[in-house]
């Protein structure tokens, strides 16, 4: 597998969780305890960084590519 296989493979997985995380956050976020919810939005903020750090390094992998 390449190395852009593997972050393409990494970033889709990582894509999911974050959907999840969100499905979560906004359909259970009244019911859940204010600590938790809070945990969950930093977990789902943490994600969606690290997505945008994979899509740039995927990117950066295609650019020198060319």
């Amino acid at each position: 597998m390449t190395l852009q296989s593997e972050l393409n493979t990494i970033t889709s997985t990582l894509s999911d969780v974050g959907s999840r995380l969100t499905a979560l956050v906004e359909h259970e976020g009244r019911a859940l305890d204010n600590e938790l919810y809070l945990e969950l939005v930093a977990a789902e903020r943490a994600i969606g960084a690290l997505l945008r750090r994979l899509n740039r390094a995927t990117r950066s992998i295609a650019d020198h590519r060319q």
